[in-house]
């Protein structure tokens, strides 16, 4: 990666990463393939986890209930796990949440990916951030079973950063996030400060998401929320909700002195990245634009650049009738000035093409960002050829990602931006900027 240094005399850079996403996505080579196919990579419910399917199914036709669809994005890999290589026995290994075991190989891959041995590792002081919620894996501690005595570390939200440290002998900070669906961008945000801050030296920062039960679609079902068609529609004046997904990401931080000093490739800058909360007023649960407003110009203004530079925006786009207009009036007030001459931002979200994976689909977002930024171009936005009319699109520069197409560096760089919305009011937004890399792209 050539060029002057962006962000700052030492910025935040990132030099490894991993993903695990439904329709066999392992890798982020076979994940760009995936976006730069337009293929979508929803499938049926899962058969093989004991869900009450023909109750789900029929509970649309409750009063005050919506229906829910056969549909959703999944991980295919979500029961698979080597315990021995982790060093954990069997028995505990069924007793943890999937999210820990997920967790813990794409971690594994993402220190390779970095160009480190994960098994030399042990005695390191870096730390780790994970993006996580309570998403309702096993029996309750409460509850006598065969998996007692491995409930408490099993189903505890701070086992998946702690796992992934345990596995790896890392002495650095170990913290699991749950902002919600803003969790694993939060998570890269704190750890991005604890390496300013000198807590570490480097650190892994990430999410993941994989449902032990159906609970987020009943509860999107009751509050008519929900995808009817099986579609996640960001955007789109065709959208009926959203629709759950799975997945996992995860990333390697570090100072770009240090990056450079040991020879590792380096993916793109954090530039600036920012949390902040909705305060009162609306409902827990209600976006708010002018926070998403503050949010954006906030990290913009540690970034250090103009948002007329920024090429390529992943929004949070859940396809709610709620959350898209809220979100879209915060991002024509900042990144769509109708007076840019370059054509304007592109807009879209993966979560057409996976649904929407909650803790961990800030990170997906990310990993897709950088992506693009690698490939030099940018993956299309499924579903975004009919737009909602809920913004005037001619007033603004801001344009869905209709199709896949050149992205032009400005001066040698190409810059993007992620956000990230938790239903609990927590919004997260980063900036990123990727100098042009070598023609020989392999990832």
């Amino acid at each position: 990666m050539a060029g002057s240094v962006i962000g700052g005399e030492d910025p935040v850079v990132i030099v490894g990463m991993a993903v695990e996403a439904p329709g066999g996505i392992d890798s982020p080579r076979s994940y760009w393939s995936a976006l730069a196919e337009s293929r979508e990579l929803i499938g049926p419910l899962p058969r093989d986890r004991e869900w009450p399917l023909a109750r789900l199914r029929a509970l649309g036709r409750t009063p005050g209930w919506s229906d829910i669809p056969d549909a959703g994005g999944f991980l295919s890999t979500a029961a698979e796990f080597d315990p021995a290589f982790f060093g954990i026995t069997p028995r505990e290994a069924i007793a943890m949440d999937p999210q820990q075991r997920v967790a813990m190989r794409v971690a594994w891959r993402a220190v390779e990916d970095a160009g480190l041995n994960p098994a030399a590792l042990d005695g390191d002081g870096a730390g780790c951030w994970m993006g996580v919620s309570v998403l309702e894996y096993g029996p309750r501690m409460a509850d006598v079973s065969d998996h007692s005595g491995f409930r408490l570390t099993g189903s505890a939200l701070g086992a998946v950063a702690g796992r992934i440290s345990h596995s790896l002998g890392l002495l650095g900070p170990s913290i699991s996030v749950d902002t919600t669906c803003a969790g694993s961008l939060t998570a890269v945000h704190q750890a991005a400060v604890a390496i300013r801050a000198g807590d570490c030296d480097w650190a892994l920062a990430g999410g993941i998401c994989v449902m032990g039960s159906p609970g987020m679609f009943i509860e999107f079902s009751k509050n008519n929320a929900l995808s009817s068609d099986g579609h996640c529609r960001p955007y789109s004046a065709d959208s009926s909700g959203t629709l759950w997904g799975e997945g996992a990401g995860v990333i390697v931080l570090e100072r770009e002195s240090r990056a450079r000093s040991l020879g590792h490739r380096i993916y793109g800058r954090l530039l600036g990245s920012r949390v902040n909360h909705n305060g009162k007023g609306a409902p827990l649960a209600v976006p708010s634009t002018a926070a998403q407003e503050r949010l954006i110009r906030d990290a913009l203004s540690v970034a250090g650049i103009p948002a007329e530079l920024v090429g390529l925006v992943e929004g949070h786009g859940t396809g709610t009738p709620v959350g898209d207009p809220a979100e879209l009036a915060a991002l024509i007030k900042t990144y769509g000035s109708p007076t840019r001459t370059d054509g304007g931002a592109k807009l879209g979200s993966v979560k057409s093409n996976i649904g929407h994976a909650q803790a961990a689909s800030g990170i997906l977002g990310l990993i897709k960002v950088l992506l693009c930024g690698a490939h030099g171009h940018i993956a299309p936005s499924l579903w975004s050829d009919n737009p909602t009319e809920a913004v005037d699109w001619n007033a603004t520069s801001l344009r869905l990602a209709t199709k896949f197409e050149p992205w032009e560096p400005v001066d040698g760089v190409r810059y993007g931006a992620v956000s990230s919305f938790g239903v609990i009011g927590t919004n997260a937004h980063a900036v990123l900027a990727m100098p042009v890399l070598e023609e020989d792209v392999d990832v």
